[in-house]
């Protein structure tokens, strides 16, 4: 990861949790409905401050990578808030060290619109793991309507500097990597979405 996304992310930690409180009141039971899914190893990507721990049930094994120091360091003091057994890795998702076939399930919440080149980071994710593994996800994408999607790519280039992309089309993203799309839940209109995809 380049050393301007760590120091972007690095900035962001600071009021991550404040930014997203509002999310998680409104959003939260539905992570935790997807979250509820793991099963075994699973690989938590992109752990940020670890306000996602909470979701987790307690009968899996969670490994939760970020990039961002500053992230990691706030992550640890919510560590004993997830259910299950926690470890957390400084790792980059689209490079991984874990061999093929690792994990039997991911999870990813708002990450694939920060990661710089999704499909890569979602092929890296496919190949740790096993065959029929599930990805579980919930994401922020670029709404189908005609209007707002545009909208949305206009304000892309300015919001990125400070934040992540506004613009991704992640179902596509998800395909492209080489995943079975067996299911895509609007949780609000078509911007937040519940994706869960099989490596066949």
């Amino acid at each position: 990861m380049s050393e301007s996304a760590i120091r972007k992310w690095d900035r962001a930690a600071k009021t991550l949790d404040l930014n997203e409180r509002g999310e998680e009141l409104r959003y939260g039971v539905f992570k935790k409905a997807l979250f509820a899914k793991a099963t075994g190893r699973t690989l938590l990507v992109a752990a940020g401050t670890g306000i996602d721990f909470k979701h987790f049930p307690p009968d899996i094994e969670v490994t939760a990578i970020d990039f961002s120091p500053k992230m990691l360091e706030m992550a640890r003091q919510k560590v004993e808030d997830c259910p299950a057994p926690l470890t957390l890795v400084a790792a980059d998702v689209t490079d991984l060290d874990y061999p093929d076939g690792y994990f039997d399930t991911v999870v990813t919440s708002c990450t694939f619109r920060s990661v710089p080149d999704p499909v890569k980071g979602l092929r890296e994710v496919r190949r740790v793991l096993r065959d029929g593994g599930r990805l579980l996800m919930f994401e922020h994408v670029r709404p189908s309507t005609l209007h707002l999607g545009r909208l949305m790519d206009l304000m892309n280039p300015l919001v990125r500097k400070v934040g992540p992309e506004i613009n991704r089309r992640t179902a596509d993203n998800v395909r492209a990597a080489g995943f079975r799309l067996v299911r895509e839940f609007n949780v609000y209109l078509d911007m937040v979405k519940l994706f869960e995809a099989e490596k066949a």
